[in-house]
């Protein structure tokens, strides 16, 4: 489903697992908006753009940490302490997604540094401009994986091996963390 910025939700706090796939559609609708955008870091912005560069890069830094906190506080503790055979296959993916957080976590503070820079003086160097765009080609390589990994694999699992409760209990902390 396509992603509608500004519209009701996919899924709610109810439906945690649903409503993680809608934030990895936010993430690489923000992630496209941050690309399409470094081709013209070498200039100014137009207004609109300039919005948008901003909105993205709010969205990673305000947002992403949730849904990671979400992943890594809620949903893999729960995977980790079931005894379901099942989810065997997916906790051997455990540790690979905690590290790809920490890999896109770097690689967005210095997009963001990049960024902010290019908001402030209006263009970017040609040489951070090269290092933009490696670091968001980084974040692409590692999202598209990352994301398949969760969607068709460890989310699919989750909702066969977590109790009703337990997923009521990762909405409710969900809830949480994101009403703060």
């Amino acid at each position: 489903m396509p992603l509608r910025i500004g519209q009701p939700l996919d899924h709610d706090f109810s439906e945690p697992l649903g409503l993680l796939a809608d934030c990895h559609r936010r993430i690489e609708y923000f992630l496209d908006v941050l690309i399409r955008l470094s081709a013209l870091a070498g200039r100014p912005l137009k207004p609109e753009q300039w919005k948008d560069l901003e909105k993205a890069l709010n969205y990673f830094v305000i947002s992403g940490p949730r849904h990671t906190a979400d992943e890594e506080e809620s949903l893999f503790p729960r995977l980790r302490a079931s005894r379901d055979p099942r989810a065997a296959d997916a906790l051997e993916r455990l540790s690979q997604l905690e590290r790809d957080h920490e890999m896109a976590e770097v690689h967005h503070r210095a997009v963001d540094r990049f960024c902010r820079r290019w908001l402030d003086l209006g263009f970017l160097s040609d040489s951070d401009t090269r290092n933009l765009q490696d670091r968001l080609g980084e974040l692409r390589a590692i999202y598209r994986e990352h994301i398949l990994i969760e969607d068709e694999q460890l989310f699919p699992t989750a909702a066969q091996v977590l109790s009703e409760e337990e997923l009521l209990e990762i909405g409710r902390e969900m809830q949480d963390r994101h009403s703060l």
